[in-house]
């Protein structure tokens, strides 16, 4: 038989195995729980990447799809009747008249060189080319310039502070918000003006676009799918979209944060 100090120590022992014994199972159930919990966590960002790549690639695809809109438009609307009508000069020239036909050739030449001009500016104005390779406030430009050419509507587009060049991406998705409310502008508005203005400062960027149109009610849950995509592309960048309507006009104020990877800002020279 054991003495006493002899069962002291088996006692101590079973109850030192016990404890660890429950050390190693709370040990292992907390790893286990940390590595659920990581697991989820990189789930979770997985999650956010991919339906932050997916919005990127449908607010490409939009672009592309409007540029291609765009571009069969130009070519139908203009280069197509600058062609035809110099076609129509050619094969009307008389050549007992010498100065007819110096007239009628000229005329010709001007409408091609006019043609190949369209053709060069529309090459220059495929939209994701031109925002990755030339920025956000070029791509504005030529969205604006389009404008103008049809003469229906004035048009302003106003920069305040000192520009800054985002990451590519992030300025995909700003442009494609600004063909949003370009496109609700033209569709929906009935207006005459509209203004585009960005405003840069040292940790955000203010995006407005203001109209004098017939409005809409902006309390409304029904919104159409610009409005929609508009406040979804503002979350997207972590940003507060604020849109104000009455019977006067539309006011899409978006302002978005810069963070310290985004671009330096360029020098301003000269548009």
């Amino acid at each position: 038989m054991f003495s006493s100090s002899e069962k002291s120590i088996i006692v101590l022992i079973v109850c030192v195995m016990t404890l660890v014994a429950l050390l190693s199972t709370l040990v292992i159930t907390i790893i286990y729980k940390y590595q659920q919990r990581q697991m989820k966590y990189y789930k979770e960002i997985d999650d956010l990447k991919t339906e932050h790549q997916n919005t990127l690639l449908q607010s490409q695809l939009e672009i592309q799809e409007q540029t291609f809109q765009h571009i069969a438009r130009e070519v139908h609307d203009n280069i197509g009747q600058k062609l035809t009508l110099a076609k129509l000069y050619l094969n009307t020239i008389s050549y007992a008249d010498i100065k007819k036909l110096e007239i009628s050739v000229n005329d010709s030449l001007e409408l091609i060189t006019e043609s190949i001009k369209g053709l060069s500016d529309i090459s220059r104005s495929m939209s994701t080319e031109l925002i990755l390779n030339n920025g956000l406030v070029k791509g504005i430009e030529t969205e604006v310039l389009n404008i103008k050419k049809t003469r229906l509507y004035n048009v302003e587009f106003n920069i305040i502070g000192t520009e800054i060049f985002l990451s590519g991406n992030t300025e995909l998705v700003i442009f494609r918000i600004v063909q949003e409310g370009i496109n609700n502008f033209l569709k929906h508005a009935y207006g005459e003006s509209l203004s585009i203005t960005l405003h840069y400062s040292h940790d955000s960027l203010e995006l407005s676009i203001a109209d004098n149109g017939k409005g809409f009610d902006a309390g409304s849950r029904k919104h159409g799918a610009g409005i929609i995509n508009i406040n979804k592309r503002a979350t997207m960048l972590n940003g507060h979209c604020d849109i104000q309507s009455t019977e006067k006009g539309t006011s899409i104020i978006i302002k978005i944060p810069i963070n310290e990877n985004n671009k330096q800002a360029k020098p301003d020279i000269g548009r």
